[in-house]
């Protein structure tokens, strides 16, 4: 079973507390809702504290084109990812030995808040020593999903190459999306909720020489993967691609959603697997929003306390759609972990649709 053997985040340079973005969002939007300060709750409730973007807030106090916008998100993403690379790579934390950009076989690069032709990945090899014949593999749309399936597809790539490794490289610079003139109450709560990060994560096959590498005892292995789409339900999640830019479809009904289509997908997953949900020892579940996390527990009927890297991890760096699981999982693996430990990653995004990703802590025996 192919192993996650380092997972790294990095910061954008920029952290604003909610308090400020509600400010901005109460001189924006309170010309057009009469009952904003109702509406402005949204902010409080979240239970977001602050979050990164990767520009200062006075940039959105002035229109900017969808030309500018992406020109920008090229420009920051590849250099935000450059670093997280190389943090991911020389990760003392999980590794007694720095990995060696040669020995990257494949790439995975996940992102839904921008375009690139060429793709994020290419822009990437340009500036640090991958080997020329890499592997590319950059999927797009599957937005807050995306982290899942990032690792879903490494996992499949590792199976297929025991000896080869992948890097999982997922960016989203969601506050460049903004739109200032869309007072849609979907644009409102992507205001209190999205904000900016990058992740990246190593997974190495079962003949590859980096599981000798690893600092640490014990290390997740991916046991099995299910992506599974919901027909007809395109409205329920995305982006609506206008002019001006990419504007956000954000349904009111994910979780409810949520609470009577995951559970079925879940059992069907570990029974398939000859577990249940009562033998997780984590939950590695993408922290779309509070209400999100809420109906995960309802849903799955779990202790509350397996969010609580999820909710700690929201709090603190709000929605950033596919990096964000991949911020849980790395909180995750530096806790204690005993061999045999299962845990269960789980995000869902457009389509509507949901990605699983079972683990199980292996020693290096």
């Amino acid at each position: 079973m192919p192993s996650i053997i380092s997972v790294s985040t990095y910061k954008p340079p920029h952290t604003i507390n909610q308090e400020a973005t509600t400010e901005f969002a109460r001189e924006l939007f309170s010309e057009n809702y009469q009952d904003i300060e109702r509406l402005l709750k949204v902010f409080a409730n979240g239970q977001i504290e602050e979050r990164q973007f990767s520009v200062p807030l006075d940039w959105f106090e002035s229109e900017h084109s969808l030309e500018v916008k992406n020109n920008l998100y090229i420009e920051l993403a590849t250099s935000f990812c450059v670093e997280a690379i190389k943090k991911c790579l020389m990760n003392d934390q999980f590794l007694n030995e720095n990995i060696d950009y040669k020995d990257i076989g494949a790439i995975v690069l996940v992102s839904s808040s921008g375009m690139s032709t060429p793709s994020l990945d290419a822009r990437i090899m340009n500036q640090l020593p991958f080997s020329s014949h890499t592997k590319r593999i950059p999927l797009w749309g599957l937005g807050c999903a995306g982290g899942a399936a990032g690792i879903s597809r490494g996992y499949e790539y590792c199976r297929a190459y025991p000896q080869e490794n992948v890097l999982v490289v997922c960016v989203e610079l969601c506050s460049l999306t903004f739109q200032r003139n869309d007072r849609s109450k979907s644009n409102l709560v992507g205001t209190s909720l999205f904000a900016d990060g990058v992740a990246c994560a190593v997974l190495a096959g079962d003949d590859s020489k980096l599981i000798n590498q690893l600092a640490r005892p014990i290390r997740p292995t991916v046991v099995d993967t299910e992506s599974t789409l919901m027909p007809d339900s395109e409205d329920v999640m995305g982006w609506e691609v206008k002019d001006t830019g990419l504007h956000v479809v954000f349904s009111r009904d994910i979780p409810a959603i949520i609470k009577e289509w995951l559970k079925p997908n879940v059992t069907e997953f570990l029974e398939r697997n000859e577990l249940n949900i009562e033998q997780l020892s984590s939950f590695i579940a993408h922290p779309g929003g509070k209400k999100v996390l809420e109906a995960y527990v309802e849903s799955l009927n779990i202790d509350e306390r397996l969010t609580a890297t999820s909710k700690e991890i929201l709090k603190k760096h709000g929605n950033m759609s596919s990096p964000t699981v991949l911020y849980v999982l790395e909180q995750i693996m530096l806790q204690e972990h005993e061999e045999g430990d299962i845990g269960l990653m789980a995000a869902l995004g457009p389509g509507f649709c949901s990605e699983l990703t079972l683990l199980e802590w292996k020693g290096l025996h």
